[in-house]
């Protein structure tokens, strides 16, 4: 018991970069020269295959730019309107912050639009307010500058820049979104797939600033919690991780909320020790500089310090020396991982409730009470809470959203894929805790079908079932599960591994489980792409 919780330890330690990096080519050239392959023509199809990848991903990405901008001209009638109508056709809140770009554009310097915006008191009568802290006007600050540094004044209007780069962050989105299934798949046919199936009726809103440097967040961070990665892979992804972690921050007031359900999803993943402990706390980090430089920038943002992710990532860095102590493999470790997870949770809360009452606070009050009312634990007679409650966006997804969902085959492919990865990794989890504490491989091969043993896998299924469970809850939130749900099933229908795991349950032995696994992975994905072609 003790030697295999110490052999646990070992492997959910940081490999050393150097000592990984000697011993890959060794055993590659071994691998190599059994298949009678030269170093050389495996390093040209290597880069063949990234760069046709690569050029996949980005076309897709312009792909959907295009395709928002021509249904947004078609829908509107865009260009031939005047600046007025063209300005009506923002909806909602789109309207408001697009003022304060044109509030921008119009002062005489951009330091003095800062400083009208800080001390804007045309937005609320009789009273002044800092309208980029409150409104989270970074979006519109930065657009500004881009529009006026890059001279276009003389070649396209303000509106134009504007949503051009509502847009092109699209592209983004959705280039993201093929990175991260090529990276969970191994083939960028996945990538394809996911754009496929990626159907989007509206034109983007708010938030569509700032979701797609978290699709480039959780693209990053898969790759970051795949074993085996390379030094120089493993550094790229970790700073791509830190710097679309800050950057959406500043760029959603609602931010903080999104990656806490993430940091619950890496809590999860590290409690059942399914990924390397030291790269999940290197993630908590980046949490916590994240969240204490976007408190500075923010103009001391008090809503940064009373947020779940601060009191939940401050509790698992306290805990994580007993954390560390429990990894022997006993029957009282595997006890005392339970004590563990209520410890954490029951400091989670305790310290969030201490920030709230010492430190002064009022943004996003009316988003907790809005929780509380949903969920039956509180009445109100608030005009505005009720008024919410009666909004559409804020109701149970309706029976219509589930059926365009099966009959583009989105759905059942998805349940197919999540029920496969969910019995993978129970299985894993009963066969370390509850039998012999056994290991997991440093290296998983096609013939182990073992999905549920590769971390970024089992992070992506308990990321995508919390959100799943809040769109369950509100229709407003299918655009945040929608594209995670379209990647997980891309990725599964085009995994090889996925298919020799629910082959080696059946045991088939009628045709040999590698090479139909092999086949189902391009058959499958390459019929449903020409059925969603056809419709």
């Amino acid at each position: 018991k003790m030697s295999s919780g110490a052999a646990d330890l070992r492997q959910r330690k940081k490999p050393n970069c150097t000592e990984s990096d000697k011993m890959a080519p060794e055993e590659r050239n071994k691998e190599n020269s059994k298949l009678g392959r030269s170093p050389k023509y495996l390093l040209i199809q290597r880069c063949a295959k990234l760069f046709f990848g690569c050029l996949a991903a980005v076309t897709s990405g312009m792909m959907y730019a295009v395709y928002l901008s021509t249904y947004h001209e078609r829908k509107f009638w865009f260009s031939s309107r005047q600046e007025l109508e063209r300005e009506i056709t923002f909806q909602g809140d789109s309207a408001v912050y697009y003022s304060f770009y044109k509030e921008l554009l119009k002062a005489p310097s951009f330091e003095r639009g800062v400083y009208e915006l800080t001390h804007n008191n045309k937005t609320i009568s009789l009273k002044t307010i800092n309208a980029v802290q409150q409104m989270t006007l970074y979006p519109e600050l930065i657009a500004s500058v881009l529009y006026q540094a890059s001279g276009s004044e003389e070649v396209i209007e303000p509106v134009y820049f504007y949503i051009g780069i509502v847009f092109g962050l699209q592209g983004i989105y959705v280039t993201a979104l093929f990175v991260t299934s090529w990276v969970m798949s191994g083939t960028w046919l996945a990538g394809m797939l996911t754009d496929t199936t990626r159907i989007d009726y509206s034109i983007p809103s708010r938030e569509n600033w700032a979701l797609p440097y978290f699709a480039c967040q959780v693209a990053a961070l898969t790759g970051y919690l795949k074993k085996n990665l390379n030094c120089s892979a493993e550094k790229f992804c970790y700073l791509l991780v830190s710097a679309s972690t800050y950057t959406f921050m500043m760029m959603w007031e609602y931010s903080h909320y999104l990656l806490f359900v993430q940091a619950v999803s890496l809590f999860l993943l590290d409690s059942f020790a399914l990924a390397q402990t030291e790269k999940v706390h290197e993630v908590y980090k980046i949490y916590l500089f994240s969240l204490f430089l976007g408190y500075l920038l923010q103009f001391e943002n008090s809503a940064l310090l009373v947020s779940p992710l601060l009191s939940l990532v401050a509790a698992l860095m306290l805990s994580k020396c007993l954390q560390m102590n429990m990894k022997r493999g006993t029957f009282m470790s595997r006890l005392l991982k339970i004590v563990y997870i209520y410890l954490v949770l029951t400091i989670t809360v305790t310290l969030n409730f201490l920030l709230k009452m010492f430190v002064p606070h009022k943004e996003n009050e009316h988003l907790l009470k809005f929780i509380e009312v949903k969920l039956g634990l509180n009445t109100t007679k608030n005009f505005t809470m009720n008024w919410l409650l009666c909004q559409e966006s804020l109701q149970a997804p309706s029976q219509d959203f589930f059926l365009r969902l099966t009959q583009s085959s989105l759905l059942p492919f998805y349940i197919l894929v999540l029920v496969i990865c969910l019995f993978s990794v129970t299985q894993v989890i009963f066969r370390r805790f509850c039998c012999s504490g056994e290991p997991l491989k440093e290296t998983i091969k096609l013939e182990d079908g073992r999905i549920g043993e590769r971390p970024e896998i089992v992070y992506h299924v308990i990321h995508t079932i919390l959100l799943g469970c809040l769109a369950m809850c509100l229709e407003g939130m299918k655009y945040l599960w929608t594209p995670y749900v379209c990647m997980l099933a891309a990725f599964g229908v085009c995994s090889p591994e996925l298919w020799m795991t629910l082959f080696k349950w059946l045991r088939l032995k009628a045709v040999h489980p590698i090479l139909l696994a092999l086949i189902l992975s391009m058959a499958v994905p390459t019929i449903i792409g020409f059925s969603l072609w056809k419709e």
